[in-house]
């Protein structure tokens, strides 16, 4: 779906920004209205998703980041529903007669990004295949800045952004909500889960390793180097150290850890 490659080492910078993802207190209330406008119109995003074998929530986040929830446009270009789109993509959809009802039109707009042609749906395959409709420039031209189109709204992101195609300005800010942001809101609200990852099959979140870094993993030694006397590096790693202390909060060892008793 892209010349970006969804490897390894990317799919643990997507699982370490979604753990790690605060909405900015002052954008929590508007985030959460947003949230809700979505769970009321689920239904309607559940008939495109079924259609097409992906979550209604990508089709719900989506319809946010390109028309502001708007169901009386085309998702493709924000053209009205009252004939078919005429700015790029023009002509779309090419099948059927306006006006066009919402659910066709974002069937078509979602088969033309080949949306219907993706299977992960793990954390980080949403957030690749997110952050490819919005724009590989950030990752590419600007990689100091986490892309808006995922984590505006959040601590992730401050300023900078395209102000026009290839147009580059440091000062500007993005004024949408995030994708990742709303999808991290759900999640956190347990009203959406992700599937396991195409490449690695579901297991516990905390086992023991020396090898295999683990975003989970970087986010408990984040906590626990905020109990006393406890200090462990941030690295993913859930090696003998961090097993430890561990250990000196819950009483025992990561799983597999050969100290563990059970």
């Amino acid at each position: 779906m892209s010349r970006i490659i969804l490897t390894e080492e990317l799919q643990r910078e997507y699982g370490r920004l979604f753990a790690s993802c605060d909405v900015r207190p002052e954008r929590a209330a508007e985030v959460d209205s947003l949230v809700e406008s979505m769970l009321a119109d689920r239904p309607r995003y559940h008939t495109v998703a079924g259609a097409l074998k992906i979550p209604w929530f990508v089709v719900g986040v989506l319809h946010y980041a390109h028309t502001n929830r708007d169901f009386e446009v085309h998702l493709h270009n924000g053209d009205s529903l009252s004939d078919r789109t005429r700015h790029l993509p023009d002509g779309r959809p090419t099948d059927g007669e306006p006006p066009f009802a919402w659910e066709d039109s974002a069937a078509d707009a979602l088969r033309l990004w080949r949306f219907d042609q993706w299977d992960d749906w793990s954390i980080a395959g949403v957030l690749f295949v997110l952050e490819g409709r919005g724009g590989w420039g950030y990752r590419l031209h600007h990689p100091e800045v986490l892309s808006p189109y995922l984590w505006n709204y959040s601590d992730h992101y401050k300023q900078g952004k395209y102000v026009a195609e290839d147009t580059w300005n440091d000062a500007a800010i993005a004024q949408s909500c995030g994708v990742a942001v709303l999808l991290r809101r759900l999640a956190e609200q347990g009203l959406i889960e992700f599937s396991s990852s195409a490449e690695r099959p579901a297991r516990p979140l905390l086992r023991f390793s020396r090898a295999e870094p683990s975003p989970t993993v970087e986010t408990l030694q984040r906590f626990l180097n905020t109990l006393p006397g406890i200090f462990v590096k941030v690295d993913g790693l859930a090696g003998p150290r961090t097993s430890e202390a561990f250990h000196k909060l819950a009483g025992r060892y990561l799983l597999d850890d050969p100290r563990d008793s059970g």
